[in-house]
């Protein structure tokens, strides 16, 4: 009965650790401060959806603190010149930017996006892939206590070695919800986010306030698979980098992984085998989980 017990015991100790180890996904809405009607539908999703407020946009204090208040996470989205041509915002940064006119634009961006805690590009081909201006950046938000969400808009971003040097911790984009905004689209891309988490212990998806956008999230959102957690992105500061994709098209579901070893021939049994007794199958078990990982911290809390 005691090996009985202690074997339960064990069991649920690992099924704790894989609850504790289950996936993490984490969403940021962009373009925050243009759209109240559709930004205010995702104030009223899960508070561990994030939003990230564009510092020039008419509702930017307004909707970072409304956001606060509620329990999401806030981050800054400012505006990083693109290699394309198109128009700039203003305050946009540009790798020739001297740091005296970064710092006073980021400064800005933090008195007008209140509680912010993080910051992610807004566009930035150009800008993320200079690191000389990146490192301009970094040295700024160093002051500020900011984390750096790295839109990846382009593969070749300097951000993780511009941060060399400094206290500013970085972190990547996965996935684009909505570069298509067709709804099944984003569906699929949401589907994809959730592969990620499972596959890679966490990912990190990016939208924005589009209608067809917060529709699909209002209705996958409670469908969740139960080893999926939602989290802030400050959550997970302290995981392991995984390499993001090229900017483009995201929606290519993702390839098979390949198989990392042939499986052996057949193993074929020369004679009868000794039955085992039931007893003894109980103390192979209770051996084996008795030495495991999970088996020290279940008696470290006894």
């Amino acid at each position: 009965m005691f090996r009985l017990c202690k074997t339960t015991l064990l069991v649920s100790g690992l099924l704790l650790s894989a609850v504790a180890h289950a996936g993490k996904l984490a969403i940021v809405i962009d373009d925050f401060g243009y759209r109240p009607k559709e930004e205010n539908k995702v104030l009223q999703m899960p508070p561990a959806i994030s939003v990230a407020v564009l510092p020039n946009a008419p509702g930017a204090h307004a909707m970072a603190t409304k956001a606060h208040q509620l329990g999401h996470e806030v981050l800054i989205h400012l505006p990083m010149a693109p290699l394309s041509k198109q128009p700039l915002e203003k305050d946009t940064l540009t790798p020739e930017m001297p740091s005296a006119e970064i710092e006073r634009i980021i400064r800005s961006a933090v008195n007008k996006v209140p509680y912010a805690v993080g910051l992610n590009n807004h566009m930035g081909s150009k800008m993320t892939s200079s690191l000389f201006g990146m490192q301009k950046v970094m040295q700024t938000l160093d002051q500020y206590n900011l984390y750096f969400l790295d839109s990846m808009t382009i593969g070749n971003s300097q951000s993780i070695p511009a941060a060399q040097g400094t206290h500013v911790k970085v972190l990547k984009r996965r996935v684009f919800l909505d570069d298509s905004q067709n709804e099944e689209a984003v569906r699929q891309q949401f589907s994809r986010a959730v592969r990620m988490a499972q596959r890679n212990g966490y990912a990190i998806a990016i939208g924005h306030p589009h209608p067809n956008t917060v529709r699909v999230l209002q209705q996958m959102l409670p469908t969740l698979p139960a080893d999926i957690t939602l989290v802030r992105p400050s959550q997970l500061l302290n995981e392991p980098l995984h390499a993001a994709p090229p900017s483009g098209p995201t929606s290519k579901p993702d390839a098979p992984p390949k198989p990392r070893f042939q499986p052996p021939g057949e193993c074929k049994i020369e004679g009868p085998l000794a039955p085992v007794p039931a007893t003894r199958m109980l103390d192979v078990i209770g051996e084996s989980l008795g030495n495991s990982r999970v088996a020290e911290t279940v008696k470290s809390l006894f």
